[in-house]
């Protein structure tokens, strides 16, 4: 297997194309034939991450600081000849059976001008919905960038990144098969645009309404710094270096997380019903229906993001001015609709509006101390306010209804056991409802491990650590077998 030299390569990209050759060798083996001797076959790896402040503000322009994991998903690719695209997934953390999906080549142009359509075939196929992630690559290459698929394809994927822990495994997924799509065509993709593109997968064709940090993490992040990344739409502001001595650490609640979930969801409605009630109140033009029927305003103050609204003047002019909630369908007919493009008002549901829309303005503003914060975070006042800074935020997805009552426990514990196990703060990670509680601390592997422990004996479920970081796709690059 043959990498890069101006990286460190992760051992298991390289134990990857290890265990590559030896399926295909094993007559007995569960992948004899799965490909072709001889015919080049590409690789690629990405990383999960770990939402160390930001997370579901990104919808609404917030500043995100994110770090990509030490597990990761592999994705490998090769041509066939026989017109069909055969996937084939397993987990590199466990003995479960794999899972495989077969297509004809021809599915991506018979989608390839109807997302709607492609995602409602997977839809309606719900043993196979996981391919989604993987066969929307080639149905979004196919359509934004114009490549024609003739060949059939076989796709095999390894993933050590926990599904519906919320530490992005989607997206690390989506990340590695495109960066080993376009290193098979040996056409170069922008490690920006890819992730962009990785983000209409996940919006169009899966049908989860995410923003495009965990996209941009796989791809760009940098291990032992934090990407901080301008979700306006998705400006890299610089990588920020951990001061030695301070460490990022996720714990499992192993209570599953789903972006896709009506929570996720109904808060980002909210805010972005709120969005277009502040474009009222604010006397901006409206601009009518555009694509899809989705609103346009011009909006030169903020340009449809709400983290660009400060605090003191949310809550001085418009937060008492806010609903705490509304009808879908009471919304719709004072309001017309939202200028979010990625999802649908349900006229029956009740969605809650002040709170998720105060969210992405508070966080903005509490990501931004923290950034400037985190090079004196050897400073005990520097890295006491950043954990305060976190468990703000903790509290503010449980203002939004997006808390649980597992990662609620592991952040008490983690404020109970406190700057004295060298532990400072913790908060709900990514879109909430369970998942990963982020913990911010000072050499205290220890004090995490058994907070871990504690929790794993006391619900019976969870308590597996993220500790570590490693490169993002764009820095291995594709990886020929």
């Amino acid at each position: 297997m043959n990498f890069p030299t101006y990286w460190q390569t992760p051992a298991d990209a390289a134990q990857f194309g290890e265990s590559i050759r030896s399926w295909s060798e094993d007559p007995a083996g569960e992948l004899w034939g799965f490909f072709a001797p001889g015919r080049p076959i590409s690789a690629a790896r990405a990383p999960g991450r770990l939402d160390v402040m930001g997370g579901i503000a990104d919808y609404s322009g917030s500043l995100v600081l994110q770090m990509p994991t030490r597990e990761a998903t592999l994705a490998a690719i090769q041509r066939s000849d026989d017109a069909r695209i055969r996937i084939v997934s397993f987990s590199a953390e466990s003995a479960g059976p794999m899972r495989t999906v077969e297509m004809p080549v021809s599915w991506i142009a018979a989608f390839q001008d109807d997302y709607a359509s492609a995602r409602e075939w997977f839809e309606q196929r719900p043993q196979d919905s996981w391919a989604a992630y993987i066969a929307g690559v080639f149905l979004v290459m196919a359509k934004e960038l114009g490549i024609v698929w003739q060949s059939g394809l076989r796709v095999l994927v390894e993933s050590s990144v926990p599904e519906g822990k919320g530490v992005s495994s989607s997206a690390a997924l989506e990340v590695a098969v495109m960066q080993a799509a376009v290193d098979l065509l040996d056409r170069p993709l922008d490690a920006e645009e890819l992730a962009r593109l990785c983000q209409v997968v996940e919006n169009r064709v899966v049908g989860a309404p995410c923003g495009i940090m965990d996209q941009m993490t796989a791809a760009l992040g940098r291990p032992g710094e934090l990407l901080a990344l301008l979700c306006q739409p998705a400006t890299v502001q610089g990588f920020l270096p951990i001061p030695p001595g301070i460490h990022f650490w996720g714990i499992d609640s192993g209570i599953r997380h789903a972006v896709s979930g009506c929570d996720y969801t109904s808060v980002r409605i909210g805010a972005f019903m709120g969005y277009r009630i502040l474009a009222e109140l604010a006397g901006l033009a409206s601009l009518g229906p555009g694509n899809a029927g989705v609103l346009q305003f011009a909006d030169p103050q903020w340009n449809g993001y709400l983290a660009k609204l400060s605090v003191e003047r949310f809550e001085r002019e418009f937060a008492a001015r806010m609903p705490l909630e509304i009808r879908g369908e009471d919304f719709i007919r004072r309001y017309g609709g939202l200028t979010d493009p990625v999802t649908r008002i349900d006229p029956q549901q009740v969605y809650a509006v002040r709170r998720p829309t105060a969210h992405p303005i508070c966080e903005h503003a509490r990501v931004r101390r923290f950034a400037e914060l985190l090079p004196r975070a050897p400073e005990e006042s520097a890295v006491h306010e950043m954990g305060q800074l976190m468990y703000g935020s903790h509290e503010s997805y449980s203002a939004c209804g997006l808390g649980s009552a597992g990662t609620d426990l592991l952040v008490e514990m983690v404020r109970e056991a406190g700057p004295a196990a060298g532990l400072y703060g913790a908060k709900i990670t990514g879109g909430g409802s369970g998942g990963t509680v982020a913990i911010l601390g000072r050499s205290a592997g220890r004090a995490v491990a058994t907070i871990a422990e504690a929790y794993r004996r006391q619900t019976g479920q969870g308590g597996y650590v993220f500790s570590g970081s490693s490169p993002g796709a764009s820095l291995l690059g594709g990886i020929r077998v």
